[in-house]
């Protein structure tokens, strides 16, 4: 089973922040914009590393929805991706798992 560290955007290093975009920029075939990098950052990153190579990437990013005039706090999920050479093998489940927890523990359910 893939190991997997979930981190805030603010505790990642340059490093581990150009090893996200370059995994996500290699995971969607070059159609990553820097739109859709920043909309990844100021959240929980899921990350999994074979040795020193990240091969799995996702966030989840709070963002407010208007509903029946409330403000309910949500965790969106954003910038997941596999290296294509480490698809199949169990890292996408072990990032959403992560990510999952994150949700249920900071969002939980609408009451």
């Amino acid at each position: 089973m893939a190991e997997v560290r979930t981190a805030h955007t603010a505790a990642l290093s340059e490093a581990e922040l150009r090893a996200v975009r370059g995994l996500l920029d290699e995971a969607c075939d070059g159609d990553f914009t820097d739109q859709d990098f920043e909309h990844g950052l100021g959240g929980i990153h899921a990350l999994s590393w074979d040795g020193p190579t990240l091969v799995a990437h996702g966030s989840v990013v709070m963002r407010r929805l208007l509903y029946a005039g409330r403000t309910l706090p949500t965790g969106y999920v954003e910038g997941v991706g596999v290296r294509s050479d480490h698809r199949g093998r169990g890292y996408a489940n072990a990032v959403m798992t992560a990510l999952e927890q994150v949700i249920a523990g900071a969002y939980g359910s609408v009451p």
